[in-house]
């Protein structure tokens, strides 16, 4: 199995990407039901077909494995 090394910037940049993400989300949820909307939701009129099978990539779960996997190291 190869190892990846993920250097301070990265982990940095993971953070800040997951932590926006987290408020993108609490906005939306904290705007069900509410007239008023700041955040819009982005959604393709035409998919792309190829995209069909893409799942999400849960950056917390991924973040967790890699520092296990590099404590096991």
């Amino acid at each position: 199995a190869s190892s990846e090394i993920f250097t301070p910037a990265h982990e940095e940049n993971v953070r800040f990407i997951y932590e926006a993400w987290q408020c993108v989300e609490r906005d939306l949820r904290s705007q069900m039901g509410s007239e008023r909307s700041l955040v819009e939701e982005y959604v393709e009129k035409m998919p792309n077909p190829s995209l069909k099978a893409f799942k999400p990539v849960d950056l917390g779960d991924l973040k967790r494995r890699n520092t296990q996997d590099a404590k096991k190291s």
